[in-house]
């Protein structure tokens, strides 16, 4: 999605930046795990595919995707954006008679960084995206059965289970944000800070020469 190509989105422990080429390569190294293919049902692809795939969801007016940084490591200026790289985070507008519905699918990949509330707050920044930039008012996730964190996660954060698919092993949550609820989202990400991704690119060569 082309809106998102310029903005960063920086939380207490994880940044949200666009997925570029130079994201590529870590990402392909991911989706060789045979976990997190079966996390997030995918198939694995050719490093060339993965090319295509990112340069197609850059273009695509129904797909938001931000790459997740580990903000402390990012911050510190640890190694570059490929070395602070977790995960990723998307946003798919599937409903073509309703733009305000939105299927968020949240995938934090290094294993250290399970469990430490990664995932929780790369939700959060991308639902406060969702609603103040795309004007998301529904949120859907389909979350493996056996996926029992994720969906602990997103319970907390107001979602209801709506369905469960036997076949494919899937269950279904929903949250209609209200006013009640937007309210809530926007206390809940207050101190989130929104850049430009090109003014920090321009920041990090400077810094490095």
């Amino acid at each position: 999605m082309k809106i998102n190509q310029n903005t960063v989105l920086q939380g207490k422990k994880v940044t949200l930046v666009p997925y570029t080429s130079a994201h590529v390569s870590r990402y392909h190294e991911w989706m060789k795990s045979e976990e997190l293919q079966r996390l997030t049902a995918s198939e694995p692809l050719s490093l060339e595919q993965e090319y295509e795939m990112q340069r197609s969801w850059q273009e695509d007016a129904d797909k938001c995707t931000f790459i997740v940084l580990d903000t402390e490591r990012w911050s510190g200026h640890a190694g570059t954006e490929e070395d602070c790289m977790v995960g990723d985070v998307n946003l798919f507008l599937t409903d073509m008679e309703d733009p305000t519905v939105g299927e968020i699918e949240v995938m934090i990949a290094e294993p250290s960084c399970r469990g430490r509330g990664f995932g929780k707050e790369t939700t959060l920044l991308m639902m406060f995206y969702g609603v103040t930039k795309l004007g998301i008012t529904k949120f859907e996730a389909k979350v493996g059965q056996e996926n029992e964190a994720s969906i602990s996660m997103f319970k907390k954060l107001h979602f209801k289970e709506v369905a469960v698919n036997r076949v494919f092993q899937e269950v279904t949550l929903k949250l209609d944000v209200n006013e009640q609820q937007r309210q809530w989202l926007l206390e809940q990400t207050n101190y989130v800070e929104e850049k430009k991704y090109s003014v920090l690119n321009l920041q990090t060569r400077a810094s490095e020469t």
